[in-house]
């Protein structure tokens, strides 16, 4: 696998992306932590429960200061129904030309029902205020996963 995402420790690409608040500008967002995840699709039982997840605890990600992205290759009119419908308290970023989706290296071959396609591979970035990348997870499991990065969050230096 060729990794093209940040390695732990290096600065984040300046990525920019319209979202349900509008524009977002990676740059733009240093000064506090910033959690980007990847996730496949709107409205699917594992996205819609990481969302509700990463929502959640969003109070307590903002005593940190955190901002939270989510990205997909859905269409910002998807993305703001899901938005509305599950009552989201964080911008999602619609990537439809895949630009953030290979900065961060998430597309890869996935397999259903026996048909190869590229997909996303569910997979969150932590990023501290000065865009550097904190830590990564790749490949997430939704039980459990927003609390494992708001955990990191906690223990992460100020």
């Amino acid at each position: 696998m060729t990794r093209n995402a940040p390695a732990i420790g290096k600065i984040i690409p300046d990525l920019r992306g319209d979202s349900t608040v509008g524009v977002v500008r990676l740059r733009e967002l240093r000064g506090h932590p910033l959690i980007v995840y990847f996730y496949p699709k709107d409205n699917t039982t594992g996205c819609t429960r990481e969302a509700q997840d990463f929502r959640g605890l969003m109070p307590r990600f903002a005593r940190h200061g955190a901002t939270i992205l989510g990205v997909s290759r859905d269409s910002l009119a998807s993305h703001a129904k899901f938005r509305d419908k599950q009552d989201l308290n964080f911008a999602l970023v619609s990537d439809t030309d895949e630009t953030w989706c290979r900065a961060f290296d998430v597309i890869h071959e996935k397999t259903l029902y026996g048909r190869k396609f590229p997909g996303i591979v569910r997979s969150t970035f932590l990023i501290d205020a000065n865009g550097k990348l904190l830590r990564e997870w790749r490949g997430v499991k939704v039980p459990g996963h927003a609390a494992a990065v708001l955990a990191e969050l906690d223990a992460a230096p100020a």
